[in-house]
């Protein structure tokens, strides 16, 4: 992870939430622990394998836990880590950004 090492914290930030589906994970986990089938059922588009990936990824540099409830049938949820919670309270205000600057963006998509 030579991001790390950048003088640019958004090479960090990135390394841990880069890509398309892990923000979203992180917004819809936001809420309280979630079962993996609600959590793809949120996160529109995403594959079950992406979506483990992704899980795994955040669980990997401690963003998520995952808890198994030792149960038949299995149970199993995703929450976040103090630590993820600061980087979600990172993401709100891009968040607030997307959703004033919806129509605009789409717009310009369109005509691109």
């Amino acid at each position: 992870m030579n991001d790390v090492q950048s003088t640019c914290g958004l090479d960090v930030s990135l390394a841990v939430i880069g890509g398309k589906w892990k923000p979203l994970i992180l917004y819809h986990l936001q809420g309280g622990p979630k079962r993996f089938a609600e959590v793809r059922r949120l996160v529109k588009g995403i594959s079950e394998k992406v979506l483990i990936q992704q899980l795994r990824e955040l669980m990997a540099v401690g963003v998520l836990i995952r808890h198994d409830h030792q149960q038949v049938p299995p149970m199993v949820d995703y929450s976040l880590t103090p630590f993820g919670e600061t980087l979600v309270r990172a993401l709100i205000p891009l968040c607030e950004w997307g959703t004033l600057n919806r129509q605009h963006v789409a717009s310009v998509l369109l005509t691109a």
